[in-house]
């Protein structure tokens, strides 16, 4: 196998690298008893790559305290969320930090000094694509790397992941249903009508979100702010915040307005907000627009090999296939009475006048 696929032949960016520690990215065994060193071009790129929101992780064959008391050393261990620092298979360390981070495999690279570990990681992990350490120093120019559009939100994406993981251990700890708990997280989504400013992270969301994406279409910025400006089309913006913080903006919902209906073009939501329960509140949000408005109400929704839970989310919405032939697939829902929404989430709606800058 080669480690060095072509960029030509890679359908997606990466969104996680995942090192090897010993002879990767530091020079020596540390089991071994080895003084082991910094490589300089190995803390260059941990810090380019997190510049541009590329989240990083490690699986490697270790004692866990000594590996993590030797990354503190280096002044690094803030950088890698949920590593996987123990004596099993490297191919169900990545495994784990796919499902921890709640992203595909075919987003995920790895870097490792051993063939035989590369073998493995491919051999059972063939989505991941994986990297011979003495590549490194030419990784951070290769395009897989380089997302196509860098965000304010994406320099902050590992704090947001980092604050997720305070989540998570709160939710682990909390005593009651889940429901329950996303009560006690005090949650308010706000709906804001898009701006000019909010294009960049829009475009980005179009390009990164799958799971929660409900026709998988991606969108230039130039076309987000075509609809932007279009009488015809409404673009909103999705921000949450609970006791934690702040999840930045999380979310699209693209609206094509007629006289007698309305369409649901686009509706993504980041994969992070997957457990919130934020998806069917926001279906019900559109549906009390519309009935107040006093038009029909349908959805694009184009399948995919991920977006299922959207499909589901819009059944249980109460939307029905009106053209199982078209694609995208065309919905369409009764709207009889206005929906309450769930307690557990407030929902503030801002016009561009009532905005400030979103922390």
């Amino acid at each position: 196998m080669s480690t060095d696929t072509p960029s030509s032949e890679l359908s997606s960016e990466i969104k996680c690298l995942v090192w090897d520690l010993d002879d990767t990215l530091w020079s020596g065994t540390l089991a071994e008893g080895d003084t082991v060193k910094l490589r300089p071009e190995c803390e260059a790129l941990i810090r380019t790559l997190d510049g541009r929101g590329i989240l990083q992780s490690i699986a490697s064959r270790n004692d866990s305290q000594a590996a993590w008391q030797q990354l503190q050393s280096f002044g690094l261990d803030a950088f890698f969320l949920y590593p996987q620092i123990h004596w099993q298979h490297k191919s169900a360390s990545i495994q784990q930090i796919a499902k921890a981070l709640n992203i595909g495999l075919d987003a995920i690279a790895f870097v490792d000094d051993q063939a035989y570990e590369r073998e493995e990681v491919h051999f059972h992990l063939p989505e991941v694509r994986v990297f011979d350490a003495a590549l490194i120093p030419t990784l951070a120019a290769r395009p897989e790397f380089n997302p196509s559009c860098l965000s304010d939100e994406a320099r902050k994406r590992r704090e947001r992941y980092q604050t997720d993981q305070r989540r998570q251990q709160a939710e682990a700890c909390f005593q009651g249903n889940h429901e329950a708990f996303l009560r006690s997280l005090s949650m308010e989504l706000k709906i804001s009508r898009a701006s000019e400013q909010d294009l960049d992270r829009l475009h980005e969301l179009t390009q990164r979100t799958h799971q929660l994406n409900t026709t998988g279409i991606t969108f230039s910025a130039h076309e987000l702010r075509t609809l932007l400006h279009d009488a015809n089309h409404e673009l909103w913006v999705l921000t949450l915040h609970d006791r934690f913080g702040s999840y930045g903006k999380i979310g699209v919902v693209l609206i094509e307005k007629h006289p007698a209906e309305w369409c649901i073009r686009l509706l993504l939501l980041s994969c992070r907000v997957m457990t919130r329960g934020i998806g069917s509140p926001l279906i019900s949000w559109v549906q009390n627009r519309a009935h107040t408005a006093g038009v029909a109400l349908a959805a694009d929704f184009l399948p995919t090999d991920r977006n299922r839970t959207m499909y589901l989310t819009y059944k249980l919405a109460g939307f029905v296939e009106i053209d199982a032939t078209a694609q995208p697939l065309k919905l369409r829902c009764n709207l009889n009475q206005h929906i309450p929404l769930p307690d557990y989430l407030r929902i503030d709606i801002l016009e561009p006048e009532d905005r400030t800058e979103d922390k």
